[in-house]
């Protein structure tokens, strides 16, 4: 049985919740990633930790896994045209993070 929730903010904290998931976002906004690209991208993200959030990023129907035949295996990552609806999203915490930046650094600064 699916949970259904109430709050659309809380909706949005299940999809994107977690140190992670808002990062890989943003890393795929550019374009798509291969496994190791994103672990370069994120150096503090662990191989399991990463695996999951991937894992349930595509489960969400946010991220689009793509394996190509290839040896060795060749795996991208992708946002999904579903998952491109959070771009805006993510502008805009973007700009919110670095105008709370900002106006942390004028704070320690005076």
């Amino acid at each position: 049985m699916i949970h259904q929730r109430e709050c659309p903010v809380e909706t949005l904290i299940h999809v994107l919740g977690g140190k992670w998931k808002p990062m890989i976002l943003w890393h795929l906004i550019e374009s798509k990633k291969r496994f190791n690209d994103l672990e370069k991208l994120i150096p503090d993200v662990s191989q399991k930790m990463l695996s999951q959030h991937l894992r349930d990023l595509e489960r969400e129907g946010i991220v689009d896994r793509t394996v190509y035949p290839a040896i060795p295996p060749k795996v991208e990552y992708s946002l999904s045209e579903y998952g491109r609806t959070l771009i805006p999203v993510a502008e805009v915490m973007c700009a919110w993070g670095e105008n709370h930046n900002k106006r942390k650094y004028e704070e320690s600064a005076s």
